[in-house]
């Protein structure tokens, strides 16, 4: 077996050791196999998990790579891949929800005869609802509320937020652009601009490119996912129990010997 030093790993993705080793303390690598002397070796195996680590960051961000690494790691391949699809749900949402809101432009800039919202075709939901549908906390919802970004109704009695279609609509936008990293007084203008007929230019510049974010993302997930592959068959392969075949320890001082 040929053993790999940090700065082999690290050379190929243009990272520095310290980053490998830091990768190994978190998780994301498996366990390296040490020599007397204390010294790291690594093998193909945390070179594929390195490859597959930094993959899945690009698809899917740090966190989520972080934890299907871990998982995978940890032996609960069912855990991984529940990751996995969580990711492909949300890519295919936020697809949905950008195919909704360019109708709604289309609908916005057909001419006479615009309304401001669209005809409500499901029942309206609370805060909590809402809240639960994006994956965000209600206060979160209450900020966007006060920047104007959402115009919910209240109820007459109770004072209680009810947030309509077009409601429900200007928050699935926001959520999707805010994960993109636009500030809030960016998606107030896109949002405002999708409720009225006039000056659509910056929001289809906006949705032109966030579909280019999510072609790109889907591309890298497609990376991650045969990067991934391999390292499960490669961990599929190892002897049970241990996520490395360690062989013989090379001699301190050697170039294997880091």
């Amino acid at each position: 077996m040929k053993y790999l030093r940090p700065f082999d790993l690290a050379r190929e993705h243009g990272i520095s050791t310290q980053a490998v080793r830091n990768y190994e303390r978190d998780g994301f690598l498996p366990r390296a196999e040490r020599t007397p002397s204390g010294y790291r070796t690594y093998t193909r195996t945390h070179a594929a998990a390195l490859r597959s680590y930094l993959a899945l960051v690009q698809a899917y961000g740090y966190a989520v790579g972080g934890e299907i690494m871990r998982s995978l790691n940890a032996g609960d391949l069912d855990a991984a891949l529940t990751a996995v699809d969580r990711g492909h749900a949300q890519l295919l949402r936020d697809r949905s929800t950008l195919d909704a809101v360019g109708r709604a432009v289309e609908h916005l800039t057909s001419g006479p005869g615009v309304t401001e919202h669209p005809p409500a075709d499901r029942a309206p939901l609370s805060i909590g609802e809402l809240a639960r549908r994006l994956g965000v906390t209600a206060a979160t919802l209450r900020n966007w509320e006060a920047v104007g970004i959402l115009t919910p109704v209240r109820e007459p009695v109770t004072g209680h937020r009810s947030f309509g279609t077009a409601d429900v609509r200007d928050a699935e936008l926001a959520h999707l652009l805010r994960r993109g990293g636009y500030p809030l007084e960016h998606i107030r203008t896109v949002v405002r601009q999708i409720r009225t007929a006039g000056g659509t230019e910056a929001l289809s510049a906006a949705l032109d490119d966030w579909r280019r974010r999510l072609t790109a993302r889907g591309v890298a997930m497609l990376d991650a996912a045969a990067r991934l592959a391999g390292y499960v068959a490669l961990l599929d392969a190892a002897p049970a129990g241990r996520r490395t075949a360690p062989g013989p320890a090379p001699v301190p001082g050697s170039p294997a010997v880091v």
